[in-house]
């Protein structure tokens, strides 16, 4: 097992490239994310947001480059240290991702338990723990998803994320299908989430509100590379065409 390297970066990427076919998705990104920094990678769709998220986790291999998480290499470890890695993290999918089959206690607490059956009184203690955290009441644990709305489900997915503690949480798109008023609500939790666990966070998003409430520090990625990087407060002062172009939703810059 590899020695954890103190006061490394929480995570870092150093020239990571990755291609599928003729297609270069990453080209030589770069980025850190120090400990307890809340960091948002915005850009539009189909610009590697998710590719390098998926890298990050080892569900893809990069082609070159290099991946650490505490200091500790993530390209090309074997499954037994890429799963210690990933106790880690947590995550909040895009969808939400939960199972419909399940009761909102079991969705909750899957993390913790992989699915199989353990104590049920204290997995449901857990999830009525985790669920008062994002604000929802434990008369809902024996729902299932289906029987929620949007809101409440991206709340439950929260609840997930954040049960087992991890050291790091990933948010994909988080306020995606929510109208403004619940995205903002969504916001407001992570922020408050992040900074009372003294998470580390990584989101990838196109929503610029988002990106401005929660995140420390802004990153934006465009033709495989990180073009521009600064706290969040700059994001409509960059100085740079590009970012400029994006998040005032022109139709004309250099951005085609």
């Amino acid at each position: 097992m590899a020695e954890i390297v103190r006061g490394a970066p929480k995570i870092k990427l150093t020239e990571v490239v990755k291609r599928f076919g003729d297609n270069s998705v990453l080209d030589g990104v770069n980025l850190s994310v120090e400990p307890g920094e809340s960091v948002a990678i915005i850009g539009g769709s189909g610009t590697g947001k998710s590719v390098t998220l998926k890298c990050i986790l080892g569900l893809l291999r990069p082609d070159s480059g290099s991946i650490t998480v505490d200091g500790t290499e993530v390209v090309g470890v074997g499954s037994r240290e890429m799963s210690r890695i990933r106790t880690k993290f947590g995550m909040l999918f895009q969808g939400g991702a939960l199972f419909d089959s399940m009761p909102v206690w079991r969705n909750v607490t899957f993390g913790l338990t992989q699915g199989r059956m353990t104590d049920a009184a204290q997995m449901r203690r857990i999830a009525e723990e985790n669920l008062e955290r994002v604000g929802l009441k434990r008369d809902i644990l024996n729902l299932r998803p289906n029987e929620l709305s949007g809101g409440m489900q991206k709340r439950v997915a929260l609840a997930r994320a954040i049960a087992p503690r991890p050291e790091i949480i990933f948010f994909d798109e988080p306020t995606t299908g929510l109208d403004p008023i619940r995205a903002d609500m969504i916001n407001d939790l992570i922020t408050s989430l992040v900074e009372d666990l003294g998470v580390t966070a990584l989101t990838i998003t196109h929503d610029m509100v988002s990106a401005r409430k929660i995140a420390n520090r802004v990153a934006m990625l465009y033709n495989g590379r990180i073009i521009w990087h600064g706290p969040r407060d700059r994001l409509y002062d960059s100085g740079n065409p590009y970012v400029d172009q994006f998040v005032q939703g022109r139709a004309d810059g250099p951005i085609r």
